[in-house]
Parts: C-alpha cells; structure tokens; sequence
C-alpha cells in the first residue's frame, strides 16, 4: 500500500471562533485516513495548514513531497521520523513541526487500524488495558454562585473531576501575552470565592483541577497555590511559562499542592527533564501538539517508567478527543481525558457520527481505524477565511 494524495482543510464553524486544521491521508488501495492539526490561537492552526499544503505541493524541493507521498502508510515510525527530522534540522519551529506531524501522524495510524479491520486501540502497544476512558470537563469561571451551579449539573451528569481557571477573568488579558505575572488582590479574592464556591457545591470527593495558563510569576503563582491548598485541589496546572525549569522548580519546591505540566511541550525529549527533576506529580500533553499518537505513546510510556499519571491535554477538535481516548485505552498510567461540554455540539458536527459520552465516560466507536469520518460539508462549509 502507498500514500498517493494528502488533502488538508482549515475550517471555522463559529464566527469568530477557533479553526480547525484536518487532514485526509488517501492510499493506491482506496483505504484512507483522517487526523487532526489544530494549532494553538494567534492564527496558529493557518500556519501549520500551510505547512501541511507545502509539504503536499512544494515545488522548491522535491524530497520535502517524497517525505510522504509514496510511501507505505503503515510504516508510521519511518515517516514521523524523516518528517521530523527533515524540518528540526535547524532547531525546528517550537510546537508548528510537530503539530503538522500530528495530524498526519493520527491519518496514518487510522490507516493502519483499517487495514487490519480493528480499531487503533487493538493494534497499539499491547492491546486495551481499559474498558472506556474517564473524562473532566470544564467549569465557567467568574460568577461562584454560577460557577457552583454549573459545577452540580456537570457531577450530576456522571463527571467526577471538573476543572477551571479561576483567576482567568482577570488574566485573560495576559494569556499570551504574558510580560508580568501579577494579579490583584480583588482577582486573587475572587479566584478562592469560586473555588470555595465550588467545593462546597461538590462536596469532598470530586476532584476539582486548577489551570493557571502559565500567566504567573514564581511568587504569585506561590501565593495563589498556598491560597487554594485548603480547598484540596487535584492539581494546579502550569503555574508559570513553560520555559523555564528553574521557575517550576522554585513553585514545586515552595507549594504543597500537585503540579501538572505538559500542554506546551513538544516530545519526549522536553518530557525527560520534568520527570528526571521530580517537576511534576502530573503530565498532560497534547496530542496534537506531540507529535500524534506515535510521540504520545512514548511519551506515556516513559511517564509510566517513573509512575506518573498522564491526561491528554485537549483544546482543539474531535480527532484530538478520539486519538487521545485510543491512546489511552493502552497506557496503565492514564488518569482522564479532557474535554469541554460546552463545545461539545459543534465538535460533533465536524464528524459522522458523535462523540459518546456516558456518565462522564467516553465509548469509543468498535470500528476499524479511529471508528470516525469527517463530515466534509460541514466542514468545506465552514472553511477559515484566511484559508480560502
């Protein structure tokens, strides 16, 4: 079986909402595969959907067409590696290579489950290790008595772990655009009336996730860590930029509370120094930012080597959910799965058939490959308009 054609669409179903970048893998076999590429914001996802359409057309040279075309779909690690090496050989470009690699990555591997007529958690590793896949989902931040009331309807529909940002109605000025890491006492007051608000909405054993969005400095992210202990929080989630080891290592060593790392790292290589420094009780990558499945595998693996739990990052699409929930089908240190209830209508629209969720758990599909197709005209219905 041979790649003969990759095809790559950058749509944005809600106006002035995230883009989505998918692709499709075709074979000389009629066998063909989807994924997903969808970047971060700032226009991320039409600069990884171009690189994904020069990869496809370039005529500047001729190898960058060759990393792909023609080759055999179910040699995965062969492709991710010349594909990753062919654009890191100059340092790369952060997290762009890498997510390009994803979404052909989790096409060639839905490939492969066809071929074989089982789903790619059959064919992964050694087989299933679990049923269904735990998720958590998402809690509105601003109001408490909102957020609490919120919070009861998402235990009542079966979730036991729910997370929020309860500093973002202040800092989301500064999420992306971090210079200095401050928060005012009003919005650090508000942040612990939510999160009291919640617990006692919730009572003590659900698990309640704080994410930071790296918007801190290493003495407010200490402080507002030190504020929220009391109401036993699963974990608080990247504190500071993820740039800096020495900064997560000053909050590790300062705060009493489990830390979580991981969105914004890249491969196992980033993954070595947190786990070798003791940085975090938690790891949560991106699967579409790793690398696809054949880097997110890894990655756990190695994660499970030092006994830490890891829970897909997701901010993106269905195919991230999808792939993620079939990577860890496979991996004994999975903890849950992410996803945002309040999107969860139009990421169902992108795809034929809807995400199943049941009591907080999601049912993967018992069907060859990644069980999903896309929804083309939906999808080509709603393209970017930047990509047009």
């Amino acid at each position: 079986m041979k790649i003969t054609d990759l095809k790559v669409w950058v749509t944005a179903p809600e106006k002035n909402g995230r883009s989505f970048v998918f692709v499709q893998i075709d074979t000389d076999e009629g066998i063909h595969g989807i994924g997903e590429a969808t970047s971060s914001g700032g226009g991320g996802s039409i600069i990884v959907g171009n690189m994904l359409r020069f990869l496809k057309d370039s005529t500047l040279e001729q190898d960058f067409r060759e990393s792909l075309i023609g080759e055999n779909p179910e040699h995965v690690d062969r492709i991710w590696h010349k594909l990753y090496r062919r654009f890191t050989g100059g340092g790369g470009f952060g997290g762009f290579v890498t997510t390009m690699l994803s979404g052909i990555d989790i096409a060639l591997w839905d490939i492969k489950g066809k071929a074989a007529g089982k789903p790619i958690y059959e064919i992964l590793g050694g087989g299933p290790v679990w049923d269904d896949i735990e998720m958590y989902t998402h809690v509105a931040p601003g109001d408490p008595e909102r957020a609490a009331r919120q919070a009861h309807e998402i235990v009542s529909n079966g979730f036991k772990t729910l997370k929020t940002d309860p500093f973002m109605p202040e800092m989301r000025q500064h999420h992306r655009r971090y210079k200095q890491g401050k928060i005012s006492p009003e919005g650090a007051s508000l942040a612990v009336d939510t999160i009291a608000a919640i617990r006692q909405e919730v009572g003590p054993n659900i698990d309640i996730l704080i994410d930071c969005h790296g918007n801190f400095d290493v003495p407010t992210a200490i402080a507002m860590a030190r504020l929220l202990e009391p109401f036993n929080i699963g974990w608080f989630e990247e504190p500071v930029q993820p740039n800096s080891n020495e900064a997560l290592r000053h909050v590790k060593e300062s705060v009493g509370v489990p830390l979580c790392v991981g969105e914004r790292l890249y491969t196992r290589w980033d993954f070595v120094p947190i786990l070798k420094d003791r940085l975090a009780e938690y790891l949560m990558p991106d699967i579409l930012w790793t690398g696809g499945i054949t880097e997110f595998y890894k990655i756990a693996a190695l994660a499970e080597s030092f006994y830490v739990p890891v829970s897909p990052h997701d901010a993106s699409g269905p195919i991230n959910i999808l792939a993620g929930a079939h990577t860890m089908m496979t991996v004994p240190n999975f903890y849950k799965l992410e996803m945002n209830h309040a999107s969860l209508d139009v990421l169902n629209k992108m795809i034929d058939e809807p995400l199943k969720i049941v009591e907080g758990r999601l049912q993967l599909p018992n069907k060859p490959g990644l069980g999903v197709d896309l929804n083309r005209d939906f999808i080509e219905a709603h393209l970017d308009q930047d990509w047009k």
